[in-house]
């Protein structure tokens, strides 16, 4: 298995699982953080995410480039491509609607940016769960018996 196959499985994986806590553990507690003090656990909340979540989204990015570019054999175009989509709208949407909807939050406890922020993350949770099924259904995918 190629190594970009390999590092975007694993990068897909720990989003996924990071994004299914967030969306069923950690946003709903949201609710619950001292609403005198929202900025300071805000502020936390950003940074403390931002080690685990930038590294992998950008080791995810990368290799859905890569596998889009330079497509592994056995990979078939339509997969990468869809692998690429799927990528491409979850950076849309992390930073179209999920950080302005942070951002919001930065400033003070605010329902209704909160109820947003959990709404609106079930896009970014569903799409995870289908880029870790295309990125294992791409290390599934084997060369052509002339090509092994």
């Amino acid at each position: 298995m190629p190594l970009v196959l390999l590092a975007q499985l694993v990068a897909t994986l720990l989003m996924t699982g990071v994004i299914w806590y967030v969306q069923l553990v950690h946003y709903p507690l949201m609710a619950g953080w001292p609403h005198e003090d929202f900025p300071r656990w805000e502020a936390a909340h950003r940074q403390q995410t931002g080690y685990v979540v930038v590294p992998a989204m950008l080791v995810e990015g990368i290799t859905a480039l890569i596998v889009l570019v330079r497509r592994p054999a056995g990979v078939p175009a339509w997969l990468a491509a869809s692998g690429a989509v799927v990528v491409l709208v979850l950076g849309v949407s992390t930073f179209a609607i999920q950080v302005p909807l942070h951002d919001a939050l930065s400033k003070g406890w605010d329902a209704a940016s909160h109820a947003r922020l959990v709404q609106s993350n079930w896009l970014r949770t569903i799409l995870w769960t289908v880029h870790a099924t295309l990125a294992v259904w791409m290390v599934q995918a084997r060369p052509p018996a002339s090509e092994r």
